[in-house]
């Protein structure tokens, strides 16, 4: 069964973290079939970063995945800051 989650990366006591998708057997930071985003919880001058892919969640989901708590709270998360974010004008030559 594939599921969608977390995997851990960066240094000591500064964590990283790829949403990724794999199959539910593999290890944490195993072994994944495609990467779908990111997401780095310490704050820097911009904020928390934050990517995701969700056009390939949805692929993933329609497919029968299942999405861990974690992910699903960052898509929800992710998807209020895109609705608040001011689309930018283009610009001007």
């Amino acid at each position: 069964m594939v599921v969608i989650r977390l995997t851990r990366g960066g240094s000591h006591k500064r964590p990283f973290y790829h949403i990724v998708a794999m199959e539910s057997r593999f290890k944490r930071d195993g072994r994944f079939i495609e990467r779908l985003g990111f997401y780095n919880p310490i704050e820097n001058a911009s904020g928390i970063d934050l990517r995701v892919i969700s056009d390939r969640i949805e692929h993933w989901v329609s497919k029968g995945a299942k999405v861990s708590n974690a992910v699903s709270r960052l898509v929800k998360m992710n998807a209020k800051n895109n609705a608040n974010k001011p689309k930018q004008a283009a610009e001007q030559k």
